[in-house]
């Protein structure tokens, strides 16, 4: 039996990378979807319980304007997403979470509604934030059309004629998703109330159903426009360029600090992939069916990097260094890769450390954990975490001891001299126009009496040289008694000795922090593609593209 615990699998334990190396920014930064992202995952639950999928509700006008209601239902429990579209004026469009209208809104139904929970939705989902859902609701979200697109393939759906291929590529989405809320956000029920449900364990499941519906309901939306301005004629979508549309998504700072706020969500996110690719690396043989998948898998990502396209100078030089990393991939697998050795995805995976750059080398972590499903998959049910601890702080511990600590899991904030203007020169704080995260100008703008606490480096070292002066015996709760604005320290070093991947390894309040990196670390446990970065602050991606859409799996 696959077992199911990272930490407790010691065979592997040579092959682990070390979280020195794993955590900094340009290698979070760096990378790629998996078959353990949060999607993948999902995805494969609904294939291998038979989940089947139906449509019980379709009221749309000639507008498009209506309800329509998608059902997913599993072994146990169905749900239901309920979205509403509407008729938005152009003018009224926008992405920003301080937007009041949007062309569709939607809410994931714990079950399946009666008239009374759909005239209830009606009421508050279209307001999103300015209305109140239920317990019985487990997400809350909203997206625009992707107008040029939209308006085309209902354009040429309509004369019965398909889209342009190229137009669709170089989008990607007929709708794009501004918010998605969960866990117990404006009434929706709390986390601890799907927690414990197979389906619903790991993490954001509900988020991604709710994506998922969205996609099919993109789909159905300019069908439904089509036919009504085309009558017989209209033509449906191909099954080449409904593959080839997703779910987009603008992100922007407001995910950025939620990695740093759930340490020990991001210690198992990256633990489980970290674990399953020392169980691949610590294969000793590479098997004819793996390899086949590898192949393949490479295949497509190079086509994938072919497709992939940004103007963000940024992401122009991490696209040319995936490129060539993959072409380079290429050659020495399929020229030079002696996949009969003793351990052969080792001797890959060293020399893709020395041969290839970071973009490409993260690339290299999905496409070996590719084939090995069996091996890996079951790591899934670690991804979930129990966050008490987190608020948990030991007292008693002495002020040597959480020295040591410091010194061996904190040794890189130590290395910043914050009092240099260039380590210290941003700071986070929410902005009260905007209700966003946003990083400012620490020695140029106003606010910084606002600031986040989201500068970990900083306060670790403040903590280290608050301890210089204290007996290696003396209680930290002592310490703390005189020095209270060091708990936030002391609780988040006493969490990291027993989780190594809990910190992101950089000054993040540094002139050259790139908070993207941040966003991309998160978006691809999610499974987004097609990073395209507008600033190094924001970003559009697409979620869903390429795999398979709920009635191609299962209708009932």
């Amino acid at each position: 039996m696959i077992n199911a615990d990272p930490v407790r699998d010691d065979r592997v334990a040579a092959y682990r990378r070390p979280a020195s190396e794993v955590m900094r920014l340009d290698r979070l930064g760096s990378a790629h979807p998996m078959r353990l992202s949060f999607l993948r995952i999902l995805l494969r639950r609904v294939v291998d319980e038979k989940w089947n999928f139906d449509r019980p509700v379709f009221d749309l006008d000639e507008r498009g304007v209506g309800r329509v209601v998608y059902r997913a239902s599993g072994p146990e429990r169905c749900y239901s997403l309920v979205c509403f579209a509407h008729d938005l004026p152009a003018e009224m469009r926008s992405d920003r979470v301080i937007a009041t209208a949007w062309d569709a809104t939607f809410a994931l139904f714990d079950g399946t509604p009666d008239d009374a929970d759909l005239d209830r939705l009606a009421a508050n989902v279209p307001l999103q934030e300015a209305g109140r859902v239920s317990d019985r609701e487990l997400s809350l979200s909203r997206a625009n059309r992707s107008v040029r697109l939209f308006d085309h393939v209902v354009e040429r759906l309509s004369r019965g004629r398909q889209p342009d291929a190229e137009q669709i590529a170089g989008t990607g989405y007929l709708m794009r998703t501004t918010a998605v809320y969960g866990s117990g956000k404006f009434g929706a029920a709390d986390r601890q109330v799907i927690a414990e449900r197979p389906e619903m364990m790991c993490p954001f499941q509900a988020e991604m159903l709710s994506v998922w519906f969205t996609r099919l309901f993109s789909v159905d939306l300019v069908e439904h426009l089509a036919r009504i301005r085309g009558g017989e004629k209209a033509e449906r979508l191909s099954a080449a360029n409904r593959n080839a549309l997703g779910v987009g998504n603008s992100t922007g700072l407001g995910m950025a600090p939620f990695l740093v706020r759930h340490p020990i969500l991001l210690n198992n996110w990256i633990m489980v992939r970290e674990e399953a690719l020392a169980r691949v690396r610590g294969q000793a043989s590479a098997s004819a069916q793996a390899c086949a998948g590898f192949d393949a898998a490479l295949i497509s990502a190079i086509e994938n990097a072919r497709l992939w396209h940004s103007e963000h100078p940024l992401q122009l030089e991490k696209l040319a260094a995936l490129r060539s990393g993959l072409d380079l991939l290429a050659k020495h697998v399929w020229t030079e890769w002696d996949r009969q050795q003793d351990h052969p995805w080792n001797a890959l995976w060293n020399w893709s450390e020395a041969a290839l750059p970071v973009e490409a080398q993260e690339a290299l972590v999905a496409l070996m954990l590719e084939p090995h499903g069996e091996l890996v998959d079951g790591l899934a049910e670690c991804m979930s975490a129990d966050e008490t601890p987190a608020a948990n702080l030991d007292g008693s511990m002495n002020a040597g001891e959480l020295r040591a600590l410091i010194r061996t899991h904190y040794d890189w904030a130590l290395r910043a001299d914050y009092g240099a203007a260039a380590q210290s020169a941003r700071f986070w704080y929410v902005s009260e126009d905007k209700l966003e995260p946003r990083l400012g100008e620490r020695y140029e703008e106003p606010g910084v009496e606002r600031e986040l606490p989201l500068d970990t480096g900083r306060q670790v070292a403040a903590l280290n040289a608050a301890l210089a002066d204290c007996p290696a015996d003396m209680p930290v709760a002592r310490l703390l008694l005189q020095r209270p604005e060091h708990r936030n320290a002391v609780r988040r070093v006493q969490l990291s000795a027993a989780r190594p991947f809990a910190e992101i390894q950089d000054n993040l309040i540094s002139a050259d922090l790139m908070p993207i990196d941040m966003l991309r670390c998160k978006l691809a446990f999610f499974g987004a593609t097609r990073f395209d970065p507008r600033s190094d602050r924001w970003v559009r991606i697409s979620l869903f593209q390429g795999l398979p859409y709920p009635d191609e799996i299962g209708v009932s």
